[in-house]
This record gives C-alpha cells, sequence and structure tokens, in this order.
C-alpha cells in the first residue's frame, strides 16, 4: 500500500494532512513531528516524534517503512530539515515536493528592515537604538533569542506559544505566552500597553500571526525582517490544494 511522509509541526502540514485523508482515503499517512513543542495539535494519523538522524537517516527510514512520496510541510525556518528531506527523497528515489505558505509582502505604509539572519537583525537594532533607548517586540519564537541578550540599549518584550528556558532570555525581558490567530485590533492594543518601539519578525507568512504586521503598519513602527533561509532545489507547493494535486500525480 502506498505510504506518504509528512514533515509537520505546522498549521499548514495539519491542514495538508486533512486534505489528503479527504482525497486519498486509502492512502496510509505518517506525520512526523520534531518533538519540540510540547502540546502541539494533531491530525488523525499515525504520528511519529522525534529526530531521523539527518539525511542518511531520514533516507533509511524512507527505504525501511516503504515511503512512496514525502512531503516537506515544516516551517519555513527549518532550513535544516527541508535540506535533509531534499536529500534523503533524492538518496532513496522517493518524490519529494516542499509545501511552504507565501512570504509576505511589504506594501505601503510599511517601514520594513530586511534582514538575513536573527545576528544581523540584532546589530541592526543596536544601530537603531545608538540615539535612543528602545523596547523591542521580539516575535521570532524561543530558540533564537541568544543574540539580543546583549543589546544594552534594548529592553524586550518576547512572544512565545511556549516558555524558552529563562537563561534563554535577554536579561530583563517580559514573557508573554500566546497562540495566534491574534487580529490587528489585538496586536495594536498588544503594542500601546507594551510601549513597543519596534519589532523584530521572521516572515513566517500566512495568517495567524500578519495581525502584527498590520498593526505595525498602523502605529507607523519599524519592523525588523529576517529574511526566509533559501529551499533546496525541488518542487515547491505554496498552497495545500496545490501540494495535493502534486501528490496525485505521483501514482500514490
Amino acid at each position: 500500500m502506498a505510504r506518504l511522509l509528512v514533515l509537520g509541526g505546522t498549521e499548514l502540514a495539519n491542514r495538508f494532512v486533512a486534505a489528503v485523508r479527504e482525497a486519498h482515503p486509502d492512502l496510509e499517512i505518517v506525520l512526523s513531528l520534531a518533538g519540540r513543542t510540547r502540546d502541539p495539535k494533531l491530525p488523525d494519523c499515525e504520528i511519529r516524534t522525534g529526530g531521523f538522524g539527518g539525511a542518511d537517516g531520514l533516507a533509511a527510514f524512507l527505504k525501511s517503512e516503504s515511503i512512496t512520496a514525502l512531503v516537506d510541510a515544516t516551517h519555513p525556518y527549518a532550513a535544516q530539515i527541508s535540506a535533509n528531506a531534499a536529500e534523503a527523497a533524492k538518496a532513496a528515489l522517493v518524490p519529494c515536493q516542499h509545501l511552504v505558505r507565501p512570504e509576505w509582502v511589504a506594501g505601503p505604509g510599511d517601514d520594513w528592515h530586511v534582514v538575513e539572519s536573527n545576528d544581523a537583525a540584532a546589530r541592526h537594532l543596536e544601530s537603531l537604538s545608538a540615539t535612543r533607548p528602545l523596547r523591542v517586540f521580539l516575535s521570532i519564537g524561543r530558540q533564537e533569542l541568544a543574540p539580543y541578550k546583549t543589546l544594552g540599549n534594548c529592553s524586550f518584550v518576547v512572544r512565545s506559544v511556549e516558555s524558552p528556558e529563562e537563561d534563554d532570555l535577554p536579561p530583563g525581558a517580559a514573557l508573554v505566552l500566546a497562540r495566534g490567530p491574534l487580529s490587528e485590533a489585538d496586536e495594536i492594543a498588544f503594542l500601546k500597553d507594551r510601549h513597543i518601539d519596534a519589532i523584530v519578525s521572521k516572515n513566517s507568512g500566512g495568517t495567524a500571526t500578519y495581525g502584527k504586521i498590520l498593526a505595525a503598519r498602523a502605529l507607523g513602527l519599524p519592523v525588523v525582517m529576517v529574511r526566509r533561509p533559501p529551499l533546496p532545489v525541488g518542487t515547491v507547493s505554496r498552497t495545500v490544494e496545490d501540494a495535493v494535486h502534486w501528490l496525485a500525480g505521483q501514482s500514490v
């Protein structure tokens, strides 16, 4: 029987699994999670948690589990996982596609400062805060806070779905636990209440966290936007519908 492996951990992956179950009810689906989220939302399918041991380990899994198609629907910033997926699929002769939601695009009224990494974002904040202290909203998750720990003229509000380790937070940072979606009105109130001067964000795409971008536009706040890492060469779908259409063409 045909078996599909989905590398997930995102809302987009869950929607894709639900759509595949409807379109291909006889297809066996294995959803793989890295295990970093403590209470993930999960669709109704076989769940696998934990790493594979790099590209070689993933290739071995594809072969041993008779996987007939691989879909990488991880976070747009999970660059190593996406690279491993492409390499493993090539080694195991399994068709692979990357399902990635479209990026946000700056519009009229946006004040974006696009940088290549969180290290670069921290250096940019250092420049922006050279003449006055800044209260900065870090909306980058809980695992990449280290570059911001040494910025002396910035104070931080960190928002995350789950708590980072206390030692990972910048000194004196305020921690807010919340899960999207959050509306533009909610985000405007949040930014005003916290007296935010600037935002650091990943270009995650989608609608769940876009409210903060709309709020920054409305309030005239600068957004230091961390650019996405490039995807490996290969098939890319931007919507669930396109990904399901690709899957139908793989004789699964």
